[in-house]
């Protein structure tokens, strides 16, 4: 598990974290880096279609949303989660940090019949609605 507070924490639970605190999300950027986030229970609905399919065996998937979401936007929709207008703080780039990344769901989706039924949105309002609980 992650620190919270850690530099290279996650950033999804790095900015509801810092919203829920009333405090400005560091975005290291120009905040129009992206990335394909999933929620866990499409990880979960992976791995499962997986273990029951004992043709793929060994082969690597890539289990995503398979759309893009900038910092930015993630920061608008967390704020928006929780009913507050936290603007991120802007910090300079750091050496080594991705730009983008967008994963190709075709190959999980034609072997194993993978579907992702938890959005990205939907997954982000529960993971919003579990750190409610777990720190407000």
């Amino acid at each position: 598990r992650q620190a919270l507070d850690d530099e290279y924490a996650v950033v999804v639970p790095k900015f509801i974290h810092s919203v829920l605190k009333d405090s400005r999300p560091p975005i290291f950027g120009n905040g129009k880096q992206s990335r394909d986030f999933t929620f866990v229970e499409n990880v979960v609905e992976a791995n499962l279609l997986a273990a029951k399919n004992k043709k793929v065996s060994g082969e690597v998937f890539n289990v995503a949303c398979g759309k893009d979401t900038t910092v930015l936007d993630l920061a608008r929709k967390i704020n928006t989660i929780l009913g507050k207008n936290i603007k991120p703080e802007l910090l300079p780039v750091r050496a080594g940090d991705v730009f983008k990344t967008l994963a190709s769901t075709v190959k999980v989706k034609k072997k194993l019949g993978f579907k992702g039924r938890v959005s990205f949105d939907e997954g982000l309002k529960k993971t919003v609605e579990y750190f409610k609980k777990k720190y407000a």
